[in-house]
């Protein structure tokens, strides 16, 4: 009964609670907390305590070819979105998703090539985005009342379906399976309907400059979790998920300053 609650309460919980800080401070801190492991966390931690360590260390490490089919929707989802309504987007993205998840689940590759493959995959997937001009970020407002108990309802039913599955999957399809973009889906799809693509694509590039953090989360989990116990691994995991997107976005605000400096410098020059 503790194992269930824990299904059913942790994972919607840390969804709902990202969401609203993302309401309030606006598009790229949504992608950001998006992009911590608040559903792929919890259901390798469950994994963990229903079918032991060495499955949860496999799990982990085919997490993190999922998370390269987790970069091929957003760009498919951005592409499709600027030519289509959401529903086509999102079915787009899903499809691509599910694609290059389930053509990496037949393959078995080491924990250290999969994060390269993983950060790889975050780092071009910005350059394939639609190019957008500069425009202010907001915070997110105008979701339906329903949008916060719609997005719990789906990351329980994810963490059920896949922890309740995962002995008949197997770890390498429960892994790839576990970044399943419920929230990115919900959010994005929100946003483009309410404030456009331009604002959508703010969202998605914030989860992709915080996706790193999420890629060494999945591999700190597969390399600690059988030396150490569930509680030593995954919080030495969340803490590394926690400096590594630090990292990511004090780099990646470095170069958008540059860049910005530059772009004004240009202006300034021309007669």
């Amino acid at each position: 009964m503790s194992l269930l609650l824990v299904k059913l309460a942790l994972a919607p919980l840390l969804v709902v609670g990202s969401s609203l800080a993302g309401r309030r401070w606006g598009h790229e801190v949504s992608g950001l907390l998006v992009a911590l492991p608040l559903v792929a966390g919890p259901i390798l931690l469950i994994t963990e305590l229903e079918h032991g360590a060495h499955f949860a260390a496999r799990a982990a490490a085919a997490s993190l070819l999922g998370l390269v089919a987790l970069a091929t929707f957003v760009v498919v989802f951005a592409r499709v979105a600027r030519h289509a309504g959401w529903p086509v987007a999102v079915l787009a993205g899903w499809i691509a998703f599910l694609a290059v998840a389930l053509a990496f689940g037949q393959t078995a590759i080491p924990a250290g090539i999969g994060f390269a493959l993983a950060a790889g995959a975050f780092a071009l997937a910005p350059r394939l985005l639609p190019a957008d001009p500069p425009e202010q970020d907001m915070p997110i407002a105008g979701l339906p009342a329903w949008d916060l108990p719609a997005r719990a309802i789906a990351t329980a039913l994810l963490v059920l379906g896949l922890t309740g599955a995962a002995a008949g999957l197997g770890p390498r399809l429960t892994g790839v399976l576990t970044p399943f973009p419920v929230s990115n889906t919900v959010l994005a799809a929100f946003v483009l309907v309410l404030e456009g693509p331009v604002q959508a694509d703010t969202f998605l590039r914030g989860f992709l400059r915080g996706a790193f953090g999420f890629a060494a989360f999945c591999f700190a989990v597969a390399v600690l979790v059988v030396p150490l116990d569930a509680a030593g691994a995954f919080t030495l995991a969340l803490g590394g998920a926690l400096a590594v997107q630090l990292i990511a976005r004090v780099i990646v605000g470095r170069d958008l300053a540059a860049s910005a400096a530059a772009a004004r410098d240009s202006a300034g020059a021309r007669p």
